[in-house]
């Protein structure tokens, strides 16, 4: 099996910057990449970035515009989402997932919360 972890979410103000990190574990290995997604209350899950562990590949949402930041670190399993310049409109439960070598998200880690207060 598979264990997907997010940490680092937490309250702050608008312009303010937060990291999280992800760590995937177990038996069935890390796939090909990491992907954070986002949902606010009431609205849709959104895409936010992805990574391939070789480090080579990075996306990012039409949102982002410069102000988030993904980065991997092979040897540890982890990836970090660096998300400066945060507006109130970011507040969401960010999630972690694995991208397995079908490319799809097929692990979920159980989210963390970041609140921007205005």
């Amino acid at each position: 099996q598979v264990h997907v972890e997010e940490s680092g979410g937490g309250l702050v103000q608008a312009g303010g910057s937060l990291s999280l990190s992800c760590v995937i574990s177990g038996r069935s290995g890390r796939g090909i990449g990491v992907g954070w997604f986002r949902q606010a209350p009431g609205k849709d899950r959104e895409y936010v970035a992805a990574i391939s562990w070789s480090g080579d590949s990075t996306y990012y949402g039409d949102f982002v515009k410069g102000r988030f930041t993904i980065s991997e670190d092979n040897a540890k399993n982890m990836v970090w989402l660096r998300m400066n310049g945060l507006k109130p409109e970011d507040t969401a439960v960010y999630y972690c997932a694995r991208q397995g070598s079908d490319y799809r998200y097929d692990y979920w880690g159980r989210g963390t919360q970041v609140t921007v207060s205005s």
